[in-house]
C-alpha cells in the first residue's frame, strides 16, 4: 500500500520529533481514518515481527519509531558514554514533584523537599526535561514549572496522565521517605544512558 510506504518513510526522516496524525494526513494527502487505520496495521505489524529492531509508538500525541527494548544492550554499546552523566537523587526528586504537581514554582518545590532546588531545576532544564511554562500571579511573579516532550518521551509516556497514580495514604511531603517513584525514574536513567 502506498500510504503505508509514505508513513514510513515521514516517521523515518522525523527522526525523534514524530509527527502527528493531523500531520500525517496533511503530508500524505489521504483522510483520518485511512491514516489511523494504516498507523494501527504498521504498529501491529511492527511489534509482530521479531525479524525488525524498530516499533512504531505513540508518545506525547506523536507517531515515531523507537527501538525494541530487548535490543537495548547492543544499543547501549553503540552509545556508551563514560562521561554521561545520570540524574543525581536531588534533581530525580525535583523531577517527580514538577511532573506530578506542574505547574510548580521553585519556591513551592523548596517546601516540599525542605531544601535549595535551584542546581537540580537548572540540571533538569538543561537535559531538556523541565521548563519554565508561566508565571505565577502575585508579588514577582515566580517561574513556574513544568515537564517537556521530551520527558514524556524519555518516559515512553502518552501523555503526563500516564504517570502511575500517587497512594492517597502518602502525603506529597513524605515522598523523599518513598522509593515509590525514584525506582522507576532511576530505572528509567539506567535504561536509557
Amino acid at each position: 500500500m502506498k500510504l503505508m510506504s509514505k508513513i514510513e518513510s515521514l516517521l523515518f526522516v522525523s527522526g525523534d520529533d514524530g509527527l502527528t496524525k493531523k500531520q500525517l494526513v496533511f503530508l500524505t494527502d489521504s483522510t483520518e481514518e485511512l491514516v489511523t487505520e494504516t498507523l494501527e496495521t504498521m504498529m501491529i505489524e511492527y511489534e509482530k515481527n521479531d525479524n525488525r529492531g524498530i516499533i512504531i509508538k505513540q508518545l506525547a500525541e506523536t507517531y515515531q519509531f523507537v527501538t525494541k527494548t530487548e535490543n537495548v544492550q547492543c544499543i547501549q554499546k553503540l552509545v556508551e558514554n563514560p562521561t554521561s552523566q545520570s540524574l543525581s537523587q536531588a534533581s530525580l526528586e525535583v523531577l517527580a514533584i514538577i511532573a506530578y504537581k506542574q505547574p510548580i514554582t521553585r519556591v513551592e518545590i523548596e517546601d516540599i523537599r525542605g531544601v535549595k532546588s535551584e542546581r537540580p531545576i537548572y540540571t533538569l532544564a538543561a537535559k531538556g526535561l523541565v521548563q519554565e511554562v508561566g508565571r505565577a500571579e502575585g508579588t514577582g511573579r515566580a517561574i513556574l514549572y513544568g515537564t517537556t516532550t521530551e520527558f514524556l518521551q524519555y518516559f515512553g509516556l502518552k501523555n503526563i496522565k500516564a504517570l502511575p497514580p500517587l497512594p492517597e495514604e502518602i502525603a506529597i511531603d513524605e515522598m523523599e521517605d518513598t522509593d515509590l517513584f525514584m525506582t522507576k525514574f532511576q530505572e528509567a536513567f539506567v535504561t536509557q544512558e
